[in-house]
């Protein structure tokens, strides 16, 4: 084979070599284009989809928000309807509770009374028995009884006699000076000689002072 032949075949070679690179260059830009083409088509196709999933997202936000909105009302409503019962339960347990108290004071000494009753009847007896009565040692007699009688109601429920005999101690919370007379003894100044008026205890405190006369 001579040169000019043997380059003839090189050339020939190579035209079909770049002949089928341009070959499958023009294929591979066909294919992409076609591929372009489709994915442009499927995206046209595809954006209504997407803009309906977006409205429909948009709009369970929209009602979910709404919901939340919903639920906070009714929260709301039933902490003013709870608020307003317990309101109510609590004005009518202050309005009980002062009648309760009032009721209390105005029958507080109920059974104070009662049981001076039976004190009253004796006195009652008794004024009608001295009508015709001339001895003067029974009315005595039947006035210490029911005197008797009165104080043991009485201590029952809790009066005490406060003692103040000659020669106690005078004591400013629990006696009233009304006056001062020379004492006959030295030991008796400052002391009590005289009680004008008892004084009393209910339990352990003082409802009444005694009155007495100081040593001086």
């Amino acid at each position: 084979m001579t040169l000019i032949s043997t380059w003839q075949y090189n050339c020939s070679l190579a035209d079909g070599f770049f002949d089928r690179k341009m070959a499958k260059a023009k294929d591979k830009k066909e294919t992409l284009e076609q591929e372009e083409v489709k994915n442009t088509e499927t995206a046209v196709e595809e954006q209504p989809e997407n803009s309906e999933e977006q409205a429909e997202e948009q709009q369970e936000v929209e009602e979910i928000e709404l919901s939340v909105e919903e639920k906070l009302q009714i929260e709301l409503a039933e902490a003013k309807d709870k608020y307003l019962r317990l309101y109510s339960e609590f004005e009518n347990f202050r309005r009980r509770n002062a009648k309760e108290k009032l009721e209390l004071v105005k029958t507080a000494s109920a059974g104070l009374v009662e049981q001076l009753l039976p004190v009253v009847d004796d006195f009652e007896r008794a004024q009608e028995a001295n009508k015709s009565q001339e001895d003067i040692e029974a009315i005595k007699e039947g006035f210490g009884l029911i005197h008797n009688k009165l104080l043991k109601t009485l201590e029952a429920k809790g009066l005490k006699v406060m003692e103040t005999e000659k020669g106690t101690d005078f004591d400013a919370d629990l006696h009233e000076a009304i006056t001062q007379f020379p004492a006959d003894e030295d030991g008796l100044k400052g002391k009590i000689i005289d009680t004008v008026e008892k004084g009393y205890y209910l339990g352990e405190k003082v409802i009444r002072f005694a009155k007495v006369v100081i040593g001086a």
